[in-house]
C-alpha cells in the first residue's frame, strides 16, 4: 500500500504495526478540508493492507488533534454547500474506524478535543499522556455534537455525564477521563510512547484473526447506533452551522475574544 499521497498524514508500517501521525502541529493537528478527506480514507486504506495487523493513530508536536479548523470553519458558514462533502466524510471516518478489522490504538500525546476527542473515542484502545486533556467544546463555537461525540460519549461515561460535558463543552484531564472509563490508561508523558509499543506489539504477537474478529463483533451494536443517530446528528450539526451563535463563536476566536451568545 502506497500512503505517500497523504499530505496531511504521515504513515510508517514497521513490524505489522501502521503508525498514523496527524501532522499540523503547527495548528495543534486541527482538521481542515485536506485532512478531514484524508481521515475519511485512511482507514480504508489500512484495513485493504496486508502488510499491517494494528494501527496506533496519534499526533505530531503537542497535541493529539484540537478538533476543527477555524478557518475551515468559516469557509463552511461562507458557503454551506461544502458542507454536504463534510457530512459524508464525516460518517465514513466514523464508520471507517469501525469497519476496519484491524484494531486502532489512540495515542494521546496531547489533548484531543471536539472531532479529535471523537476519533480518538471511536478507537479500540485509548492511552493518554497525563498532560492531555479532552473534551468535546462543539457547543463552545455554536456547533452541534454531531460529528460521532452524540454517540461515543454517552457509550462510554453514560447519559449523564456525556449530556453535561457536551453541553459545557468542559473539557477533563487524561487522569479524570480514565477514572470514569473515557479512556483506558492515562500515563506518564516519558512512558507513553513505551507503553503504547508494548501493547500494539502484543497484540500484533497475538491470535490475530480472532482478536479481528472479536472487534467486529463487539462493534456491531456500535455501528447499529452509530447508523440510528449520525444521520440526524450530522444534519443538527448542519442547521447550527448557519447560527449567527456560530458566526459569533467563529469571529470571536479569529479577533482573540470572547464570544457574546444570543441564543440566534
Amino acid at each position: 500500500m502506497e500512503y505517500n499521497r497523504y499530505s496531511h498524514l504521515v504513515v510508517e508500517v514497521q513490524g505489522r504495526i501502521a503508525t498514523v501521525t496527524m501532522n499540523r502541529p503547527e495548528k495543534l493537528n486541527a482538521v481542515d478540508a485536506a485532512m478531514h478527506h484524508e481521515l475519511a480514507r485512511i482507514f480504508i486504506d489500512l484495513n485493504e493492507d496486508q502488510d499491517v495487523d494494528v494501527v496506533v493513530l496519534t499526533g505530531a508536536g503537542r497535541a493529539f488533534s484540537s478538533g476543527g479548523d477555524i478557518d475551515w470553519m468559516q469557509t463552511m458558514i461562507d458557503d454551506p454547500a461544502q458542507f454536504e462533502k463534510t457530512a459524508r466524510e464525516g460518517k465514513q471516518i466514523i464508520f471507517s474506524i469501525l469497519d476496519c478489522e484491524k484494531p486502532i490504538v489512540a495515542k494521546l500525546n496531547g489533548h484531543a478535543t471536539g472531532l479529535g476527542a471523537t476519533i480518538a473515542l471511536f478507537c479500540d484502545v485509548i492511552f493518554a499522556s497525563e498532560k492531555a486533556r479532552i473534551g468535546d467544546p462543539h457547543v463552545s463555537v455554536g456547533f452541534v455534537a454531531g460529528d460521532g461525540g452524540a454517540v461515543i460519549w454517552p457509550q462510554l461515561i453514560g447519559y449523564a455525564r456525556a449530556k453535561e460535558y457536551l453541553m459545557t463543552g468542559d473539557l477533563m484531564t487524561a487522569a479524570e477521563a480514565a477514572k470514569m472509563g473515557l479512556i483506558n490508561h492515562a500515563v506518564p508523558q516519558e512512558e507513553l510512547d513505551a507503553r503504547v509499543a508494548e501493547f500494539a506489539k502484543r497484540l500484533a504477537h497475538g491470535a490475530m484473526k480472532s482478536i479481528k474478529w472479536t472487534k467486529l463483533s463487539v462493534n456491531i451494536g456500535l455501528k447499529q447506533l452509530a447508523h440510528s443517530i449520525m444521520d440526524a446528528s450530522i444534519a443538527y450539526e448542519a442547521m447550527s452551522n448557519r447560527t449567527a451563535d456560530h458566526q459569533e463563536a467563529v469571529s470571536a476566536f479569529r479577533e482573540g475574544r470572547k464570544p457574546k451568545f444570543t441564543g440566534r
